[in-house]
């Protein structure tokens, strides 16, 4: 799977323990499945935004963006971000409040020995890379 990931991408996770790594690549690969199951998302820009794997709907402009990284350089957590002037963060608070693990207004971490839970993550994810599409209404 290491091989299909970008190489800008796998230097931004260069050195870190292969647990987190693993379940980094994980999350991307739940980002890309999420946008190209919704077409109003289009293809999705993968590059590196303040050294994180960023993934913008360049093409349709349908969201806002989702950065994957570790989260506070720590081994034992990673998070997907997004911009913290959005309500992405409190919208999600108010569905996953019992379930997800949130940092401010930006983030929502997960421990690396967790399940990631993947029904609640997908749609935070599809929310951000729509969120452009839900604002304009």
């Amino acid at each position: 799977m290491m091989d299909k990931v970008p190489q800008p991408t796998l230097a931004a996770w260069e050195g870190l323990p292969e647990p987190l790594a693993e379940k980094l690549i994980a999350l991307r690969k739940l980002v890309l499945e999420v946008a190209g199951d919704n077409p109003a998302i289009g293809p999705l820009e993968e590059t590196l935004k303040w050294g994180e794997p960023a993934f913008l709907t360049s093409a349709t402009g349908a969201g806002t963006t989702v950065r994957i990284n570790r989260h506070q350089k720590n081994d034992d957590k990673y998070a997907f971000y997004v911009h913290c002037q959005t309500d992405l963060v409190e919208r999600y608070k108010q569905l996953y409040h019992d379930r997800l693990e949130f940092d401010g207004n930006r983030a929502v971490i997960f421990d690396v020995q967790d399940e990631l839970p993947i029904d609640a993550v997908s749609n935070c994810i599809a929310m951000a890379l729509t969120y452009h599409l839900r604002a304009s209404r």
